[in-house]
């Protein structure tokens, strides 16, 4: 008996392993997917701007790093005792102009840096919702808690949307031509913004999507992840307590997927071994001193020895 409606997978053409370099950009569902990645030392870099919802956001940090257009004072604002940028969420904000200005634009580095060298762009985008600033008739990435009245919300059409998207991916195959990108759509679900309307904006993330991969031209690819939340695990106990986020349990199963999509299945068993390496780790002794934890901590920093030396970008912290 099958109890369970599953989604067909393929396996990716350009895998990943160890030698590739990973931007994710987008959602906190990149954060999620990020966190695995970072586990396992994969090459990865994730969000330089913090938690980007919309495509518009993320057009503006790609076409600014690849520009050079740092940013200046005029970009910022001070409110809540805490300096704020529209461009980018409030993990970047700081108690001084100064310290903001120098995160927004050591992020636009990054961003580049991370960009021009990037075997794969992983994608995720969580709502087709904007708050269009009155003043500026600019949509914003972050609100920061500043006056309701000062924006106008609006639903972002699936052509903009589109059109966003295909100009991401145009401007950053002028600094690299070969970047796999692979798009997906955040599983996490912005009931603020009503339920009906929810699922409205997941369709146009969806329809857009799937307009810019069905054009014309290769390195572009869709992962499932909204689906697979929405059709293989439609059930309350695989949400966090909010009801809105996919829980430990639920982010794991995503995770397996993407794997079986899209990570080489050579690099497996290293996984393993790495993730044996960071239980140990977070492991915490009974007794400290006795012999036996300090025969386990000099085989442990043997394997970290053996990573470290084999493959330089790998850190780990005893």
């Amino acid at each position: 008996m099958k109890l369970q409606t599953q989604i067909p997978l393929t396996k990716a053409k350009h895998q990943i392993d160890y030698n590739s370099q990973l931007v994710l950009l987008g959602s906190c569902f990149v954060e999620n997917i990020g966190s695995k990645l970072s586990h396992f030392k994969f090459q990865s870099v994730q969000n330089p701007f913090g938690i980007l919802f919309h495509p518009l956001a993320i057009e503006n940090l790609v076409f600014r790093a690849i520009h050079d257009e740092k940013y200046t004072e005029d970009d910022v604002f001070y409110l809540n005792e805490r300096w704020q940028c529209f461009d980018a969420h409030s993990d970047l904000s700081a108690n001084t102009k100064e310290a903001l200005l120098d995160n927004l634009n050591k992020g636009l580095k990054v961003a580049l840096h991370q960009l021009k060298q990037a075997s794969h762009l992983i994608l995720t985008l969580g709502t087709a919702w904007g708050y269009k600033k009155l003043s500026t008739e600019k949509i914003v990435a972050n609100c920061h808690k500043f006056p309701q009245a000062a924006f106008h919300k609006e639903l972002l059409s699936v052509g903009a949307i589109q059109e966003s998207l295909a100009r991401i991916i145009a401007l950053i195959r002028t600094v690299n031509s070969t970047v796999q990108c692979i798009l997906t759509v955040s599983p996490v679900r912005h009931i603020k913004d009503g339920f009906i309307e929810n699922q409205q904006s997941k369709a146009h993330l969806i329809t857009a999507i799937h307009g810019v991969i069905n054009f014309p031209g290769e390195g572009k690819e869709y992962f499932p992840s909204y689906e697979i939340m929405m059709d293989e695990l439609r059930d309350y106990r695989f949400y966090a307590e909010d009801m809105v986020h996919p829980n430990a349990v639920a982010i794991n199963y995503i995770w397996e997927k993407f794997i079986e999509v899209w990570v080489s299945g050579e690099v497996f068993g290293m996984m393993k071994d790495i993730d044996a390496v960071q239980r140990g780790l977070a492991h915490k002794p009974f007794n400290a001193a006795s012999e036996q934890h300090q025969k386990f901590l000099a085989k442990l920093k043997d394997k970290i020895a053996y990573f470290e030396k084999e493959y330089p970008f790998m850190k780990f912290s005893l």
